[in-house]
């Protein structure tokens, strides 16, 4: 194996360590389609450079973080584990010294509250929380079943069904406080029940009609539309997220329609999907 590819699995074990709270050799396995025996040495070969990171845990089978866990190999932002998570695969690193990305500042997520949330999913339990939201900045309790991450552009959400709203809906990642206490039964509110994940919708876009058609060409092209028109399917709670990301106003025009760019030219049939 060569130094690369350790440092690969070194990653990818302190990753799996520190937002889910420990790791075995089945992890490594299953990631890399390799041996249990190899698996094993790549973690002993972690341990002798994080010695102070890791002890085994013989009850669980499983490599639990110690007090005096400290990063190695990642850098402790959410978004490298809920990218593999969603994923399977490591956030690329850009190699190219000529290019540029945008860094988004990243929203503060405890690894507490991912731990009991990636538990809560895998188990299909009900989980306890403390939430807060710009409507009621105050803690609040509520009890979710959650089942899903999602990335809608700018920050991460979770999908889960809301014992206080009876229905499934969207928290942010970054409002969540405390640590999530997990019930011991299990939910009957799981993914499949949840009509508006399950359910694809078509938004219907098309350029600005104001626009002129040398103007339209343009758009037509950039988005690689067909009969002057681009077709998008999604998820019927993640339209609105998806307009927001093209800006696409449902409400008014935009003033320039050059800001505008596109329209939804089937607005009567998504507006159901859409919270705003």
């Amino acid at each position: 194996m060569d130094k690369s590819s350790k440092q690969q699995r070194c990653y990818f074990i302190e990753l799996i360590a520190y937002w889910e709270g420990g790791m075995n050799a089945t992890h490594l396995e299953q990631q890399f389609s390799q041996s249990r025996q190899q698996s094993s040495s790549d973690i002993n070969y972690y341990k002798t450079i994080a010695s102070d990171n890791l002890e085994y845990d013989p009850s669980q089978k499983i490599h639990k973080l110690t007090h005096h866990f400290s990063l190695q190999f990642i850098s402790g932002n959410v978004d490298e584990y809920l990218h593999w998570f969603h994923t399977g695969h490591f956030l690329p690193k850009n190699q190219n010294l000529h290019s540029e990305s945008l860094i988004i500042p990243p929203r503060k997520i405890s690894p507490d509250i991912i731990r009991g949330l990636v538990a809560a999913m895998r188990q299909q339990k009900r989980i306890e929380v403390d939430y807060v939201s710009l409507n009621n900045p105050n803690r609040e309790g509520r009890v979710i079943a959650p089942h899903s991450f999602v990335n809608t552009g700018l920050r991460w959400h979770l999908r889960a069904w809301c014992e206080k709203s009876q229905d499934y809906r969207d928290f942010v990642l970054s409002r969540f406080r405390g640590t999530p206490v997990l019930e011991n039964d299990k939910t009957e509110h799981t993914i499949e029940k949840d009509n508006a994940w399950n359910t694809q919708v078509t938004i219907m876009l098309k350029p600005d009609l104001r626009l002129s058609p040398e103007k339209n060409a343009v758009l037509e092209n950039d988005y690689q539309m067909q009969n002057g028109e681009l077709h998008v399917t999604t998820r019927g709670c993640l339209v609105q997220y998806l307009l927001r990301e093209l800006q696409v106003s449902t409400k008014v025009l935009d003033g320039t329609p050059e800001a505008q760019q596109l329209i939804c030219v089937n607005l009567s049939d998504i507006k159901k999907w859409l919270f705003e």
